[in-house]
């Protein structure tokens, strides 16, 4: 046994399924989850089932409905909650990426209008593989506390518990090799990633792995240069590490790039290679060749417009969802670099993709974006006021009165 702090003591940890390092998704390539043929035909494929958020900014008692629906766009006015959604979303993915530290993922300052009475909760229930995990962590902020505090926190696949966890009390359930255990954590740490798997095939890896690789995007073009010095599955949200993705993708699965080369030259007709040469020991850069009647040119991928690195995102996300999916992907606002006659085939093609499996999830102003979706694909998000908590209903279920954009710019779509 070994010894711990804990804040009001020492501490026991038995030695059998803790984690001693950060969940590290690319060292474990050679056992990756990844469905089989036989699975995929039995694949659901709207892989959320359930996302429940409670009293986190402008969220209270707020789910999201989108279980049976493979992409959504959610629409609203500025200040609506559509961002906040997606980052109640990544709070989760960080805690499986290894983000165990409570202060590091959310902050008193999170809670909705400083109510410190009612704890923040978050839940999740998806379906991998015919199997249904269900997670959910709460937190408190007692009274003298700087920092909010795990008040509570599970995961369950199928309705059996993997771990249950009230404040620094962990339960690990009984298996068939070993004996139910139990034992303490500092309260201001996340038990997800702490908790160790015992194999590719436990329901915690499969849970904790999917739950990593969701891609949340909220890029900012200009800072992605195209340089990495280590690969990625996990890329972040400003895709600042493209680079990383991208050789980590290709590391992983050689003929995503067939993907990724077919999509770029629909909008790029001229697109001939991408090439990631070492530029140093450690350290590779992208660079694009183009190509036509006229000769050729190589560009470096720092030197790309905006627009331009969406479209290698996107083809990055396709390719992705089909070589280790199924995956969620949030994407906030990915119009905002795109040309009018741009955006249409861009969200057709992202729409199309995650039909046979996984889930799209993005947010948008563009009117070409916006009739790209479905009313049942649509949902609203509105609130009147600060003071008040987001609200969201599917655009089936409102009455528009003529063309839905003409109507969201005269402010006439009022749930």
């Amino acid at each position: 046994m070994r010894r711990g702090r804990l804040g009001s003591g020492c501490i026991e940890l038995p030695r059998t399924r803790i984690n001693t390092k950060f969940f590290r998704l690319e060292e474990q390539r050679a056992t990756t989850f990844q469905l089989n043929a036989a699975q995929r035909a039995n694949y659901h494929r709207f892989v959320i089932r359930r996302f429940y958020v409670h009293n986190f900014r402008c969220l209270e008692n707020f789910e999201l409905p989108i279980a049976d629906r493979s992409s959504v766009l959610l629409i609203g006015k500025n200040g609506s909650g559509k961002t906040t959604t997606g980052l109640a979303l990544e709070i989760l993915q960080r805690i499986a990426r290894g983000t165990n530290r409570v202060d590091d993922v959310v902050k008193p300052k999170d809670l909705a209008r400083g109510r410190a009475d009612v704890p923040m909760r978050f839940e999740i229930e998806v379906e991998l593989g015919g199997q249904t995990y269900k997670y959910f962590i709460a937190f408190e902020f007692p009274s003298g506390f700087k920092e909010l505090r795990v008040l509570e926190e599970g995961l369950a696949a199928d309705g059996k518990a993997v771990f249950t966890r009230e404040v620094a009390q962990v339960h690990l359930a009984k298996t068939n090799q070993e004996k139910e255990a139990r034992f303490l954590i500092d309260w201001h740490l996340a038990a997800l990633p702490i908790v160790q798997e015992r194999n590719t095939k436990d329901p915690l890896f499969i849970f904790k792995q999917w739950l990593a690789r969701a891609v949340i995007l909220r890029p900012i073009p200009s800072l992605i240069k195209g340089n990495s010095e280590q690969e990625t599955l996990q890329p972040n949200i400003q895709g600042t590490d493209f680079g990383g993705w991208f050789s980590g993708l290709l590391a992983y699965a050689p003929a995503a790039y067939g993907k990724i080369d077919d999509y770029l030259k629909q909008v790029m007709p001229d697109l001939k290679d991408i090439k990631n040469p070492v530029i140093g020991k450690d350290s590779r850069s992208l660079e694009v060749q183009f190509s036509n009647e006229q000769g050729n040119v190589t560009i470096p991928f720092a030197d790309l417009s905006d627009g331009e690195k969406c479209f290698m995102i996107c083809a990055m996300v396709l390719a992705a969802n089909d070589a280790y999916g199924p995956l969620v992907c949030f994407w906030d606002e990915p119009d905002n670099h795109l040309a009018l006659s741009e955006v249409g085939h861009f969200m057709t093609a992202l729409r199309k993709a995650f039909k046979s499996g996984g889930q799209f999830i993005t947010t948008s102003h563009n009117p070409e974006a916006i009739r790209r979706f479905s009313e049942e694909n649509t949902l609203v998000l509105y609130r009147k006021n600060h003071l008040e908590p987001t609200n969201v209903r599917p655009l089936s279920e409102i009455a528009v009165n003529g063309e839905l954009v003409s109507a969201l710019i005269r402010g006439d779509v009022e749930p």
